[in-house]
């Protein structure tokens, strides 16, 4: 019998007792995807918010995506957007995944989120977040820190300020922040895809039931009528 794992903020605690002012959660969906892009959600919370007399506490109902139901995640998704202090979602292309690889592809994809939730938390171009230098630090789900590997290279966006990132295998499982930003990415991700998918161009692929993954019927819709524009040429497809 397995047991449910219930996020915490502990390790966000830890970050934020070791001088960091903001603390953001990253986890990545789509990375096997046969079509569309790869997201990386990104979650930020404040280190002042965990004390003081009523510090944040764990969302009601957050779990690492893959262990909740669409329809869990699709409730869920409003109360997470507002429990963090800002959120993004960064995206690469498929033509952006066949060009620079997806490990790369998700470095950039994290940059691109970085930026938008430090510049939704107020964070300006100089680094400055209510008129004083901050420190940013990550929890990254997973082994490999692609984000520090594309900072500063020569596609990368530039973010006001970058993270120190740790990576945490299973992060999702284990810290709220980390779990908060796979729901919304993933969340994101499948309604991009299902959009997509009412498209007459697409409708063979059945994205709304497979979300751009390998199932048998989306392997042979590429058979019977190619790979569309949205497919990663790059992928082992059929």
């Amino acid at each position: 019998m397995s047991v449910s794992v219930v996020p915490t903020l502990d390790m966000e605690q830890t970050i934020a007792s070791s001088g960091f002012d903001v603390i953001v959660g990253f986890d990545e969906v789509g990375r096997g995807s046969l079509a569309g892009p790869v997201m990386v959600g990104a979650a930020a919370i404040r280190a002042c918010d965990l004390s003081g007399p009523s510090p944040l506490q764990v969302p009601d109902g957050v779990a690492d995506s893959k262990m909740l139901t669409e329809h869990r995640r699709e409730a869920i998704f409003e109360e997470l957007k507002s429990w963090c202090a800002s959120w993004a979602v960064g995206s690469a292309s498929n033509t952006e995944i066949d060009d620079w690889g997806i490990s790369y592809a998700l470095g950039i994809a994290a940059l691109r989120a970085l930026g938008q939730a430090e510049e939704k938390l107020g964070i300006d171009g100089d680094g400055m977040l209510d008129g004083r230098p901050v420190k940013v630090g990550a929890i990254l789900d997973g082994p490999n820190d692609y984000i520090t590997k594309a900072l500063n290279t020569f596609d990368a966006p530039d973010v006001p300020i970058p993270a120190d990132v740790t990576c945490k295998v299973k992060g999702d499982r284990h810290c709220a922040t980390v779990a908060t930003a796979a729901v919304i990415a993933k969340v994101t991700r499948d309604r991009l895809m299902v959009k997509f998918a009412a498209q007459p161009q697409y409708a063979p692929y059945e994205w709304a039931n497979n979300k751009g993954y390998g199932s048998a019927a989306h392997r042979e819709a590429i058979v019977e009528h190619g790979p569309s524009d949205l497919h990663r040429l790059s992928w082992h497809l059929v």
